[in-house]
């Protein structure tokens, strides 16, 4: 007997026995499905969120009222933090002497834009914000100018707009110089953003860009406006100092005493996308929970299966002894048989794990990352799952008196 031999055994019970060895492969293949379609899933999703923190900068870090990732009962810690205002972000602004570039931010959704007779649904977001915008969030014009100083100064009612606005609003005119209507306001658009696409199923081109002072006259919250601040340092060497600059300047500003923990959260793109993996890391072990128990399911039919195929084979084994067949080599021979059987499986849920990841990664327009290391996680599993299932009809099949086999019938 032989390794080669045990294997061609294995393929032969499954041609044999079809439905007996399909249903079985069936569980098998559910389990490492559900494996390895979180963990490709995963991997997709938390390489686009780091790409896109990547492309951002090293250099950046964020001021936030209160954290961006928030999980269970946190937020009861920041309900009561007070805003960030805009004077606070011009004082922090003037103080900061070794950032390279600040900049502020507010954004509200579901806004309408009109020109004419046509206008788009209402899920535009609306963004204000200032002069640095574009150079912090990696953003390039393809057409017109940039919000400056003096639009903010002299509240200029003047807008960018995503390339969905634009093939909604002008599909046949260009839409420089022309006003656009955003709820009961009138903007001249100056500038058209270049397209970036979609992350995670979100399109990045459909907003509207104004100055952050007419967007705090017209469209914020005046009691619980708060504004995000992102500043840029000059290196990554010198993002820790700039860090702590900042820190110490907004605990002035805030008058955060010195035994007081900080009312805003400080967070760079690293730790952002650390936060993100976190959190999707719980769906890995959803699909680790899921596909433990089909896979327990499934190791209980496999080892029926080879019951079975002892019962059958006792005569054949009987044979096998008489001639001089040690019982090693029985039991090596039904556990190889037993790994065969769940390796046909495991193979079959990778593709459809792989295939199942990439149909859903493409529905949310991300590139799919292959799981190498879930893929090698599901071949062990599926290794440990025949010898564990297998061993005990192996030591049955080993274990059987040669001449009480011979006269089965």
């Amino acid at each position: 007997m032989n390794v080669i031999e045990s294997i061609i055994l294995a393929f032969d019970s499954v041609r044999v026995n079809k439905l007996r060895a399909i249903l079985t492969l069936l569980s098998i293949s559910i389990g490492v499905f559900a494996i390895v379609g979180a963990g490709t899933l995963v991997q997709s999703i938390n390489n686009a969120v780091t790409g896109e923190m990547a492309a951002l900068g090293e250099n950046m870090f964020s001021v936030y009222r209160v954290p961006k990732i928030q999980t269970g009962h946190t937020w009861r810690k920041y309900r009561k933090r007070k805003p960030i205002t805009y004077s606070q972000y011009t004082d922090l602004k003037d103080k900061l002497s070794i950032a390279k570039a600040v900049s502020s931010q507010s954004s509200t959704s579901g806004q309408t834009v009109q020109y004419e007779s046509q206008a788009t649904d209402p899920d535009v977001t609306l963004i204000g914000t200032d002069e640095n915008h574009l150079l912090l969030t990696n953003t390039n014009l393809s057409e017109g100018r940039p919000i400056t100083t003096q639009d903010i100064d002299m509240n200029r009612k003047v807008a960018m707009i995503g390339n969905d606005v634009v093939v909604k609003v002008f599909p046949s005119v260009s839409p420089i110089g022309k006003k656009i209507k955003i709820g009961n306001n009138q903007f001249t658009v100056i500038g058209i953003l270049e397209e970036k696409g979609a992350v995670l199923g979100q399109s990045q081109d459909n907003k509207v860009i104004i100055p952050i002072s007419q967007f705090l006259r017209y469209y914020a919250n005046r009691w619980e406006e708060s504004l995000d601040i992102s500043i840029m340092a000059h290196s990554q060497i010198a993002l820790q100092p700039t860090i702590d600059e900042a820190i110490g300047l907004m605990r002035a500003i805030r008058d955060v005493k010195p035994w007081q923990e900080n009312d805003f959260e400080l967070e760079t793109n690293e730790s952002i996308s650390e936060q993100f993996a976190s959190l999707t890391g719980y769906l890995s072990y959803f699909g680790l929970f899921s596909g433990a128990i089909a896979l327990i399911a499934a190791g209980i039919g496999i080892m029926n299966i080879m019951l079975v195929s002892v019962k059958e084979r006792t005569r054949e084994i009987g044979i096998r002894k008489a001639v001089g067949a040690k019982r090693f080599w029985i039991l090596l021979q039904f556990i190889i048989e037993t790994i065969t059987l769940c390796q046909i499986g495991g193979f079959i849920g990778i593709g459809l794990g792989v295939l199942g990841g990439l149909m859903l990664a493409s529905s949310i327009n991300i590139s799919l990352t292959f799981p190498i290391d879930w893929v090698i996680i599901s071949i062990v599993i599926c290794t440990i799952l025949g010898v564990v299932s297998g061993s005990y009809p192996a030591w049955k099949a080993a274990t059987l008196d040669p001449i009480d086999a011979l006269r089965y019938e």
